[in-house]
């Protein structure tokens, strides 16, 4: 979920999707809807809005996995009643238009993880350590030549203190 254009959000942004997106997860957590694909638990991820506040998008995912497709076609037929939902909580000059999307992240980090946690990576993990041991072995580190220096130099305070 990587911005793909512009700058980063400003400060304002960040915040009023923050309350948008609590405000979301409260309006369904009630779950005051007919529509049978909105009767599960839905996760509220993030919400983004645009610089003008006038237009969000709502990442949304089912809680504990699942296919969001229905999920998503009951947030798009409940969008006006959400938009009013807002209205009510939040104070804004302008409520803005609600669009949703699955949140990928979750499926992204776990791809990440499995790729972590293949023998692959873990044969070069486990290589990479003998690596490290080896060079520890031969060569002294710059920072044991600093705390050297750094023993040195308090040893000779010590000596000119005492004299």
């Amino acid at each position: 979920m990587t911005r793909t254009r512009g700058k980063a959000p400003s400060q304002r942004q960040l915040r009023v999707g923050e309350e948008i997106r609590h405000a979301l997860a409260w309006t369904l957590e009630r779950g005051d809807f007919d529509d049978p694909a909105l009767n599960q638990p839905i996760t509220v991820t993030e919400v983004r809005c645009s610089p003008d506040l006038r237009n969000c998008t709502a990442f949304v995912t089912p809680l504990g996995g699942g296919d969001p497709t229905d999920i998503l076609k009951g947030l798009k037929r409940a969008a006006p009643f959400l938009r009013h939902e807002l209205a009510q909580k939040i104070r804004m000059k302008y409520v803005p238009r609600l669009s949703f999307q699955p949140d990928e992240s979750f499926d992204e980090a776990a791809h990440i993880n499995a790729l972590l946690h293949s023998p692959e990576v873990e044969r070069d993990l486990a290589h990479g350590h003998d690596d490290a041991a080896e060079w520890d072995e031969t060569e002294p580190s710059a920072d044991a030549d600093a705390d050297a220096d750094t023993a040195t130099d308090a040893d000779d305070a010590e000596g000119r203190d005492g004299a």
